[in-house]
Order: C-alpha cells, then structure tokens, then sequence
C-alpha cells in the first residue's frame, strides 16, 4: 500500500506593510497515512517582502497557492525531503527499530 500525503497550511502571519495583510510567514503540516499507520511533520515558509504586480489579495489567496510558495521557498528537495520524514516514521511505526535495554549488572 502505497503513502498518501496531505499538505496543509496551518497559520499565516501578516503584516501591513507594503501592502494591507501581506503574508510573510506560513506554517505548514505534511500528513501522511498508509492503513493503519500515520505520521506528520510541520514546519513554516517564511516569504521575502516582495513587492510587485504579483500581490493578491489576503481574501483571494488559496491554500493551493501558499502551498507553491512553501514548496519554493523550500528548494527542489524541500517537499522530498519532508515526505520522505513522514515515511520514515511510518516504517518506524510498522517496524519498530530494536532498542537496547538496560540489564542489572551481573557482579
């Protein structure tokens, strides 16, 4: 079976400088889920004060969107690299790692 991953924007921080509600930071979650198993991991994008033709509106802006940014401002292997934590709890949780335990002192 196969990992199904879900992004997710979490929060978004504004300011209102250079434009009304400009958003600069973005937490968000990657969740993954394989049958019985799930992990997550967060994090947050933080956005350079661009100003430009590009500004939407806090309104208009959609999840999809702010994931885009996320994504690059994350670099080519940032979005890899977090599903690849994720799955990796996964398999932690379906095949525990083996830990040492403490035993008393044989003297």
């Amino acid at each position: 079976m196969a990992i199904t991953y879900t992004w997710t924007v979490t929060n978004m921080s504004v300011l209102q400088t250079p434009q009304p509600d400009f958003v600069v930071h973005a937490q968000w979650l990657c969740s993954g889920v394989e049958g019985d198993y799930s992990a997550k991991i967060g994090g947050t994008g933080s956005f350079p004060n661009v100003e430009g033709d590009s500004f939407a509106s806090y309104a208009d802006l959609t999840e999809s969107q702010v994931l885009d940014w996320v994504w690059e401002q994350m670099g080519p292997n940032g979005k890899p690299n977090s599903e690849a934590n994720v799955e990796g709890q996964i398999n932690s949780e379906k095949n525990p790692p083996v830990s040492p335990t403490s035993e008393p002192l044989p003297w």
